[in-house]
């Protein structure tokens, strides 16, 4: 398989996956609202990021390396861009669900936001870099930001979410599990593809970004959206919130 199916599965998935979202989403209460938004969003997003890149305007040739002569490689600089949005997107929708009764330390998410735009921009540099030891300390830098987005995540909103019901703690934790797993994978491809090592052919390595990047995007925000509007089913039928929507939305849904 080529790059370019990638890159066109890409975003035919991630387009579809956003209508899924929007489609599925409800609308009773302003935070099941501004859940729907945050998920559909993200993938819309990536959509972007995807045609650009298939069409070949995310994209520019960088030097293969140092001793390549003049052999080029693909630098997908589109796929930052959208990272840059989506997964702070993504830490806001985790954060909503980690304090389900209501956002009390919004510290955390500029924290694990800051941390997350770190990690990203100092990742992009590491993709530029054609100086092996200015490469490699941008990765470094990279990956302990991203530390910094795991600690907000298990510790900081995990001492948050001990405070909300069984229902919303087994599904913060849940979310947690699935995007910090999925995420993981995103240094060892960078790691091992055209951007560090070399290891992974451009076919491969898009693949295997495609591959996580409608798992990120599409399958955790189907998942969030069900169990967020499980959450608000409960607490309408416990009396804690009442419907906000527009009637007819309402009565829609």
């Amino acid at each position: 398989m080529t790059p370019q199916f990638w890159l066109w599965l890409g975003f035919a998935g991630m387009s579809v996956g956003a209508a899924l979202i929007l489609f599925i989403g409800k609308r009773r209460t302003h935070a099941e609202e501004a859940d729907t938004i945050i998920h559909g969003l993200v993938p819309i997003i990536a959509a972007c990021s995807y045609l650009a890149m298939a069409s070949g305007q995310g994209s520019i040739a960088l030097p293969a390396g140092p001793d390549a002569g003049t052999a080029t490689r693909a630098f997908y600089f589109a796929r930052y861009i959208d990272w840059s949005f989506t997964t702070p997107l993504l830490l806001l929708g985790l954060a909503n669900t980690a304090m389900h009764s209501g956002m009390r330390r919004p510290a955390i998410v500029w924290g694990m936001i800051g941390s997350d735009l770190i990690m990203i921009v100092t990742a992009f540099v590491f993709g530029l870099s054609q100086v092996a030891w200015l490469k490699w300390t941008w990765f470094a830098i990279s990956c302990g930001a991203f530390l910094g987005v795991y600690y907000g995540i298990f510790v900081q909103l995990r001492e948050e979410n001990a405070r909300e019901r069984d229902d919303v703690r087994a599904s913060f934790m849940r979310n947690a599990l699935f995007l910090s797993v999925v995420w993981l994978a995103y240094p060892i491809v960078l790691l091992l593809g055209d951007d560090g090592l070399g290891l992974l052919g451009p076919a491969l390595g898009l693949g295997i970004i495609a591959v996580l990047d409608l798992t990120a995007k599409v399958v955790y925000g189907l998942m969030a959206t069900v169990q967020t509007a499980k959450r608000v089913d409960r607490d309408l039928a416990e009396g804690k919130v009442t419907i906000t929507a527009r009637p007819h939305l309402a009565a829609a849904e």
